[in-house]
């Protein structure tokens, strides 16, 4: 799955639904001068730039040759994304693990989506044309790590063509999109999402201090960026840092409370500590939250599935159902967990309901078919067309 941006957190399964929100935990807490000159170390040496959306010689002769120097607007935006997908050129594949410069993705082939719209932007930009980053949140997509969890996030391409039409490059081959959470966001943001990928990777490969150099490199970067404030604290946690991890999900959990991660890593965080009764008030928090979320009881469905516990995946789908029974999703993995019990009447009926729901449904988007996507202002437009949210800038 083409996901780039990454939150940790522990084995405990949580899922993230932009109409859920927990209460304030932590009232109390404020920001911490000292704390924080602790966490992120020496402030006298520079961050590095990644040069992240730079324009090689290799890279600007390539263009030179592929790209007529006549086109412009829309048709130049068409060229530029079958530069990157055909066989006759780039033919970018996807790696979760490949987060790369322009530069890198150009010379290897291979990108995860942050690492790949990095690469589209720096083309257009070379011409001239609109191009930014956009976050957009997608359907819970869990990735277990040794004793990680990965919950990862999405990153498209939106630029203004002119006073009336936008166009939007997605690279995924299929994607859930939540509505109404796209979110234009600047270069510099980009940058910090690009440490705090490095950090994620660096845990999980073990190396500790690589890891936080690059997380600290993320919170200095866009001090507000909670995911990185979540990474930094799975990261003091494993180098046996406690205040300074409690202090890093508190700041991650008070930037951001839609953030279910650092909510639980700070129930496991006082749990392993000994304070029960600080743990249990963040756990009934989490529980409260997972019970309401149909996303979660899905996770928990496809656990028991890779597991080969049928019967139970069919309990989870099933709860998943009840918590939202317009998600095609849930129905499909339902139909397919019955054809596993050998109900193949069953599975038929259900897989039969998903398919026609889907093909009602206006939340798709197959971008192996149509990666990019042209969007006309003066058009009525809902913000959950084809796949996609609008987000309409003055």
């Amino acid at each position: 799955m083409d996901y780039s941006f990454r939150l940790l957190f522990g084995v405990f399964l949580l899922a993230m639904l932009p109409a859920c929100q927990f209460i304030n935990l932590n009232p109390g807490f404020e920001p911490d001068t000292e704390l924080e000159r602790r966490v992120l170390g020496d402030f006298s040496l520079s961050v590095p730039d990644p040069q992240l959306l730079q324009m090689t010689p290799e890279l600007q002769s390539y263009l030179e040759t592929h790209v007529p120097a006549n086109l412009s607007g829309w048709n130049l935006v068409s060229r530029l994304q079958e530069l990157l997908f055909s066989e006759d050129y780039l033919n970018i594949s996807y790696d979760e693990s490949a987060n790369l410069t322009a530069a890198g993705v150009f010379a290897q082939r291979q990108a995860n989506c942050l690492s790949l719209v990095g690469l589209y932007i720096t083309m257009a930009r070379h011409y001239g044309l609109d191009a930014n980053y956009q976050t957009v949140q997608v359907r819970p997509v869990w990735d277990r790590r040794g004793s990680l969890l990965v919950l990862s996030e999405h990153v498209n391409a939106i630029g203004r063509l002119n006073s009336t039409d936008r166009y939007i490059i997605d690279f995924t081959p299929e994607v859930r999109l939540q509505h109404n959470t796209a979110r234009i966001v600047s270069d510099q943001n980009a940058r910090a999402l690009y440490f705090n990928n490095m950090a994620v990777e660096s845990l999980i490969a073990g190396d500790l201090q690589q890891a936080r150099e690059y997380a600290t490199f993320a919170v200095r970067t866009d001090s507000e960026l909670d995911l990185a404030w979540n990474t930094l604290g799975s990261i003091l946690n494993r180098l046996d840092e406690p205040e300074l991890a409690e202090y890093s999900y508190q700041k991650s959990a008070w930037l951001n409370r839609n953030n279910p991660s650092a909510i639980n890593n700070l129930a496991r965080f006082y749990a392993a500590q000994g304070d029960e009764e600080t743990a249990e008030r963040y756990r009934r928090a989490v529980e409260s939250y997972n019970q309401r979320n149909p996303y979660y009881h899905y996770s928990l469905g496809g656990v028991a599935f890779e597991a080969e516990q049928f019967q139970d995946a069919v309990g989870h789908f099933q709860q998943a159902i009840r918590r939202n029974d317009l998600e095609p999703d849930f129905y499909f993995a339902l139909g397919v967990t019955y054809r596993e019990l050998g109900d193949e009447e069953l599975a038929d009926q259900v897989l039969q309901l998903a398919a026609a729901m889907r093909e009602l449904g206006d939340q798709v988007y197959r971008p192996t078919q149509d990666r990019v996507r042209r969007i006309d202002g003066r058009s009525i437009l809902r913000s959950s067309s084809a796949g996609f949210t609008v987000e309409f800038v003055d």
